[in-house]
């Protein structure tokens, strides 16, 4: 049996609360595209930054994905949420004010730009964390997945718009000061944060004589159960490991390599962000169309096929076209697969797994980044920068191969909640 869903249906108010937790993130998620432009352009252009500096860089900023977010998902489940998201986004804030401050006085360097990337690094995961699991009190469970479609819609915008805007203040006041942009988004998300008025449940009391540790491994062997959402994660944390080393040297390749300008930089990725928009508008009816499966599977094949320009490209206007619309294609593609395996995998889950499971997702998925970023910079000493963007795309057809030997392939709609595989009491970890 099959269940499918009909968004016509969604009629039901949206809470004035709901719109200010899409507010926040739209806010942040603008601010830090604006980072996006801003800082490898402050590093590379304004720093000299070399190339083993950049991988450093790239390294510190994911590493906190590695090593908090098991526990920041567990943590959030025992704990207030609106305090923890509230107190990441002005940790966000204040860390990142630190970087105009020093360029006005003179004393900027990379060595500051390896601390901000790590605190700012954490203060997400932190807010990523309690806003996920925040979204089921803000809505009825009947409008989850409608709440979940906004926030993506929402985040799409906020990138493409995050960039132009990123692209034309790095070109009006520079780079360092353009910072300020994500430091006022991260003021504003966390006011749109407080004025939440939804109470929320009562945490959990002192955990329950259970470790943090225990929660984490019993969530750990839930994933490890489900067949459809154990592949899935793990073709998502290997498309990463590829994306990441590409990311490492991409805006260095770009900018240097390539010679493209701050500004064209900024509307290249503003034209992606115009493709992911259209991906998560159009992913149901394109998962309607040719079924879930083969949208999540040709979401994943897209992406190493749109390197292919890029390790083709040379300087000029015509090829930042041809790279424009690559990304977005590859953006419009992963947005809609993105959205349709996410609904699986949340589908599939027990919801008391499913804090848990998003957290082990996130933790293979965002914690294989510094591994690569560190693979990369290995590289680039021995093939150079376009011969590490090379292996980078073709380590992304391995999760292509993954799914395509899972269930994955054979599905066309959403399974039934009652196809979750059962978990035997034993591995529970249940007292």
């Amino acid at each position: 049996m099959t269940t499918s869903t009909q968004p016509a249906k969604v009629r039901k108010r949206v809470s004035p609360d709901l719109r200010r937790l899409v507010g926040s993130e739209c806010a942040s998620l603008t601010g830090s595209a604006v980072s996006t432009v801003a800082l490898p352009t402050l590093a590379v252009l304004d720093l000299d930054a070399s190339t083993t500096q950049i991988a450093l860089l790239a390294f510190l900023g994911q590493l906190p994905n590695a090593i908090v977010a098991l526990p920041a998902g567990a943590f959030s489940d025992r704990h207030a949420k609106r305090p923890l998201m509230i107190t990441a986004d002005l940790a966000a804030a204040t860390v990142l004010a630190t970087i105009p401050a020093a360029a006005f006085v003179g004393v900027l360097g990379v060595g500051q730009l390896y601390a901000v990337a790590v605190v700012l690094g954490i203060a997400k995961i932190v807010h990523s964390s309690a806003s996920i699991s925040y979204l089921p009190v803000l809505v009825e469970a009947d409008l989850l997945q409608h709440a979940n479609s906004r926030l993506g819609a929402a985040s799409s915008v906020a990138d493409s718009a995050g960039s132009n805007v990123g692209a034309a203040l790095v070109g009006a006041v520079g780079a360092a000061r353009s910072i300020l942009a994500d430091v006022l988004s991260y003021l504003v998300s966390a006011f749109l944060v407080w004025r939440i008025r939804t109470p929320e449940p009562a945490a959990a009391p002192a955990g329950g004589r259970r470790s943090l540790a225990r929660d984490i491994g019993e969530g750990l062997r839930y994933v490890a159960g489900q067949p459809t959402i154990r592949t899935v994660i793990a073709a998502l944390s290997t498309l990463s490991f590829g994306l990441a080393i590409m990311s490492t040297y991409w805006a260095y390749y770009l900018l240097t390599s390539l010679r493209m300008s701050p500004s064209s930089f900024g509307v290249m990725m503003g034209v992606g962000g115009a493709g992911s928009l259209a991906g998560a508008l159009l992913a149901p009816r394109v998962a309607s169309r040719i079924g879930i499966g083969p949208t999540i599977i040709i979401g994943f094949a897209v992406s190493p096929l749109t390197q292919i320009p890029l390790l083709l490209a040379g300087p000029g206007l015509t090829w930042q076209i041809v790279l424009a619309a690559a990304l977005a294609a590859q953006l419009f593609w992963a947005t809609a697969s993105g959205t349709s395996q996410r609904s699986l995998r949340q589908t599939l889950c027990e919801p008391r797994f499913q804090g848990r499971m998003q957290a082990a997702s996130t933790t293979l998925t965002a914690g294989v980044r510094p591994v690569a970023a560190a693979v990369a910079g290995a590289l680039v000493l021995l093939l150079g920068v376009r011969g590490t963007l090379a292996v980078g795309a073709v380590l992304q057809t391995v999760p292509v191969v993954l799914l395509l030997l899972s269930p994955v392939r054979a599905l066309r709609e959403m399974p039934s909640p009652l196809a979750r595989t059962a978990v035997p009491p034993a591995r529970e970890g249940a007292s």
